[in-house]
């Protein structure tokens, strides 16, 4: 691997203003899905805990893509209480085992961008990414055309991963 060293960025990068940083969507949409009541197919939500909820990515990169995020409106995974950091992962554990039972893939990925600079697209609201991933599941139409197939709707997908949570 080449390097390329451009000295002037480190001027750029740390001259991003205070404002910038703090770009903020006024209505933060993870605190509306937390507001909208009990898991159903409608709001996407699939489980709900006393500190944390899975719901589906409105968005999916595949079928099953599942976010994890805490009830209480938090970006930073450090300021989370003993509580709620156990309760997102138990979570996610419950999250990764109801997309194994449901789909069998061959792996799944687990991901945090944390901040918008790491790639959070709602980065006020810390959650995680689960999602099921097949060999071979990017295709032509994902390499040539920047487009994703997913086989099944949200409510299909809500059905199946939802009969698939682990009870308890």
């Amino acid at each position: 691997m080449e390097r390329l060293f451009a000295a002037w960025r480190g001027e750029y990068v740390a001259g991003t203003s205070d404002a910038e940083r703090a770009a903020v969507v006024p209505e933060c949409v993870f605190c509306r899905i937390v507001d909208s009541g009990p898991p159903s197919a409608e709001n996407g939500v699939l489980w709900r805990g006393e500190r944390t909820l899975a719901v589906l990515n409105l968005y999916p990169y595949a079928s099953g893509h599942l976010l994890v995020l805490p009830l209480r409106h938090e970006d930073d995974l450090r300021k989370l209480d003993p509580e709620e950091s156990a309760e997102l992962w138990e979570t996610t554990r419950s999250a990764a085992a109801a997309l194994e039972a449901a789909y069998g893939p061959d792996g799944l990925n687990l991901g945090a961008n944390l901040g918008r600079a790491a790639g959070a697209g709602i980065p006020r609201h810390l959650h995680l990414h689960v999602l099921p991933r097949w060999l071979g599941d990017t295709n032509f139409m994902t390499t040539v055309a920047d487009v994703r197939v997913l086989p099944e709707s949200l409510e299909q997908t809500w059905e199946k991963v939802h009969a698939a949570w682990p009870s308890g």
